[in-house]
């Protein structure tokens, strides 16, 4: 069942405890609602027309309008010539433009000029799309007073002069063209001499993937018998599909199982000319070649959530296009997004995106081949999955949402005035967090967006998922999400030993490993306290738990209470203070309070020892979850009265703001190269920024915004927030809105695409943060 919390159509669902706006928030809503937003313009075709460039526009269109909110809108100029038949009664559509009309070119052009609050055109450009008025097309453009961006979906090599001129002129008149290829700019630069500062390269848009098993969808499917190559798309004789139905009869020696699955109807603009002239005649070539039992016609448009899963229980994808001159392909980008292992003629997207073993290449026209080539692959199922990682990693790069964050940092440079970028908080979904989640616990990590039962369980992670499953709960209201509370609060309670500590890890069969045995488990038993302490607390929330497993809490607490004494960790000390602030919110224990105090000096002694005139620090170095130790002494200061913890609080809060935040960025300490006191210029960061480390610095935050109401660390927070959503090095999004689950980390040059318990749990708590305030 999904459980995606709608928190702005359903406001009964957000507790009440803010009333009102604060002044700084009422001055922000007034300034942006007295302000325009800038629109951008994109000419294209969109739907209902049925073609590549219509699809492409829309699923950009909708990228950027999920990606991001109050910065611009995006409205289209749609194509229609005169043989389109549709209609747009799209409400994004404010133009429709006739490309082979004069009177239409002139007329569009003035009533785009004359809307002042349009700051940028970006044309979708295909040559078919503007060949019958070359120079009316031309003309048109000449004739905007806005900055054209013009995106080339083709870029022909071998020009003759007309093209070379036709080409030359329109690059003459945009500001920045866009190509979906290295190869294609190099051909612009190399072959129409265009200056490569002007070329901005955002790769075909992939779409996120809820990854399924494979052998339930054949079943699903009725193909469980049955080893499964495929191609999809509008159907033309440029799709060169009789190439595969040629190599069929040798594949099926090795595979007599083999099923061969054609997805897609006569494009449009063909079945206009021939009708189903095309695919007839690959029906009587499967019938000549007596493949009946081989080929199966999916013939329709096929909605894009089942295309999806067509893709990904195929064992192989084939694309056979016999054009050496297709830059790019949506359909091939379809299949890399799915992990479908691919075997394709040479064009050049296919040369750079399966280079290094990520797929297969054959000859056009090649039968021969290409059966060879499938049937070594379909032999191979570790090169299947190999090719399968490879084009998961390669596609997260160039998934629609990253895409949009390229296109949007063009638009930065289009716009005349400044635009600041406002990325959209996605709603609240634990879809995933429920996935991981078994009868015992949260399992530790994932293979994707698979969890992997063999990595065992975590009491760190089961503490975090205890905190998020009680934010989710004072949001849904929901009597059943509180089954969900007790199952966390129970794995923690059972990882208490006899002598009051806890232990950490935990094997999928529920037994305690060696591990605890090999580390340092004082971090783990102050998270465990914190979500206990935070969950007792919440027992004013409505939070229903029964008698014993409140005194449970309760009893597991005040045993730990005797052994903090002994921790020396401060990441273990400024969790425990934290539970014990909430506990004790609850039980106004006055030795509560002491063991607070006691623990917040450790800190203050901490800091007093290694912190300087420009070193405001408890430790000579900044690691992971640093934003933990002030936070905890504002917890210690709330707690005790005691002036000085809030002072060193703010001190060294503000330092650590300073070391991981620039303007409108966060980049948090790696794990791969920590900041080391006197050595911070040599300090060389190449990947490892954990989700984790955002989501702590963004509830710390939370909590010195409500301190110090004056300063900027809502601001601060809006800006981490939006690391998860791509504002980070790579400009690429880690959270993954499909799923609802959190990518590992950032690394120097890709995402981390596992999607473990830690880093989903962490992006829960940070998206919770901007709930209750």
């Amino acid at each position: 069942m999904m459980r995606n919390l709608n928190l702005k159509a359903d406001k009964k669902t957000r507790p009440l405890k803010k009333r009102g706006l604060d002044l700084k928030d009422k001055m922000k809503s007034i300034k942006q609602n007295s302000k325009r937003l800038p629109k951008i313009l994109f000419i294209a075709t969109y739907p209902p027309r049925e073609c590549g460039i219509a699809t492409y526009t829309y699923d950009l269109n909708q990228a950027l309008k999920n990606q991001f909110e109050d910065s611009f809108e995006i409205k289209i100029c749609a194509l229609k010539s005169n043989s389109d038949i549709h209609d747009y009664e799209n409400e994004d559509v404010d133009f429709i433009l006739n490309p082979d009309s004069l009177k239409s070119l002139t007329v569009t052009a003035s009533k785009i000029n004359l809307d002042k609050h349009i700051e940028m055109v970006m044309i979708q450009h295909e040559f078919g799309l503007f060949n019958n008025n070359k120079e009316g097309f031309l003309n048109f453009l000449k004739a905007l007073n806005k900055p054209i961006t013009l995106a080339f979906h083709t870029v022909l090599p071998n020009p003759n002069k007309d093209l070379e001129k036709n080409v030359k002129n329109l690059v003459s008149i945009a500001k920045v063209v866009t190509v979906m290829t290295k190869s294609s700019a190099d051909l612009l630069i190399n072959t129409y001499g265009v200056n490569p500062n002007k070329i901005e390269i955002i790769s075909h848009g992939t779409h996120l993937v809820k990854h399924q098993d494979k052998s339930l969808l054949k079943e699903k499917y009725h193909v469980s018998d049955r080893k499964v190559i495929s191609t999809f798309g509008f159907l033309g004789p440029g799709k060169n599909i009789e190439t595969t139905l040629n190599a069929l009869p040798e594949i099926i020696k090795e595979h007599p199982e083999i099923l061969f699955l054609i997805v897609g109807k006569t494009h449009p603009t063909l079945f206009n000319q021939q009708g189903d002239a095309y695919m007839h005649s690959l029906q009587k070539k499967v019938d000549e070649l007596k493949l009946t039992d081989h080929v199966q016609f999916v013939n329709k448009f096929v909605p894009l959530p089942e295309l999806l899963e067509y893709l990904q229980l195929s064992d192989c994808y084939v694309f056979s296009s016999n054009d050496p001159n297709q830059a790019v392909s949506g359909t091939f980008s379809y299949a890399v997004s799915c992990g479908c292992p691919i075997v394709s003629t040479p064009i050049p997207h296919a040369k750079e995106v399966l280079r290094d073993g990520n797929g297969l290449l054959f000859d056009f026209g090649d039968s021969k081949k290409l059966a060879t080539k499938v049937n070594g692959l379909l032999n191979n199922d570790d090169l299947r999955q190999h090719m399968k990682m490879k084009g998961l990693h390669a596609s997260s790069t160039t998934s629609w949402e990253n895409a949009a964050i390229l296109h949007a940092q063009v638009f930065l440079k289009q716009i005349g005035e400044p635009l600041k970028l406002k990325y959209k908080k996605p709603e609240i979904n634990i879809n995933h967090l429920l996935n991981m989640t078994t009868d015992v616990g949260v399992i530790q990590f994932s293979n994707i967006n698979t969890p992997d039962i063999e990595s065992g369980y975590t009491l760190d992670d089961n503490a975090r998922a205890l905190i998020a499953a009680c934010e989710y709960y004072k949001l849904s209201q929901n009597p059943s999400d509180i089954k969900l509370i007790k199952k966390y609060v129970n794995f923690i309670l059972k990882c208490q030993r006899d002598n009051s500590l806890f232990l950490n890890y935990v094997d999928k069969d529920k037994k305690f490993t060696n591990q605890n045995y090999d580390v340092n488990l004082e971090d783990s038993n102050g998270r465990a306290i914190w979500a206990l302490g935070y969950t007792y607390y919440l027992m004013d929330e409505g939070i229903d738990l029964d008698i014993t497993l409140l005194q449970n809490i309760k009893c597991t607490i005040n045993q730990f209470n005797l052994k903090i004494q002994d921790f020396r960790s401060p990441r273990a000390l400024a969790f425990a203070i934290k539970g014990l602030y909430y506990f004790n919110l609850k039980m106004n224990d006055k030795k509560i309070n002491a063991i607070i105090n006691d623990a917040a000096n450790k800190l203050v002694e901490l800091y007093d020892f290694h912190s300087d005139k420009d070193w405001n620090w408890f430790e000579p170095y900044l690691t992971y979850a640093n934003s933990v130790l002030p936070e905890s002494l504002l917890f210690a200061w709330k707690s005790t009265g005691e002036a000085r913890f809030k002072v060193i609080a703010k001190k060294t809060f503000d330092f650590l703001i300073s070391k991981i935040f620039t303007e409108d960025s966060i980049s948090v300490i790696s794990n791969q190269s920590w900041l080391i006191k006197g050595l911070e210029e040599k300090r060389v960061v190449n990947g490892g920024e954990q989700p984790i480390d955002v989501a702590y610095t963004i509830l710390a935050l939370k909590e010195f915004k409500n301190i110090f109401p004056i300063e900027d660390y809502d601001d601060k927070m809006e800006i981490a927030f939006s690391w998860f959503l791509g504002n980070n090095q790579l400009k690429q999004i880690i959270y993954n809105p499909c799923t609802g689950g959190c990518h590992d980390g950032l690394e120097a040059q890709n995402v981390n695409l596992n999607q473990g318990s830690e880093s989903t749990i962490s992006y829960l708590l940070a998206r919770f943060a901007f709930e209750n305030q």
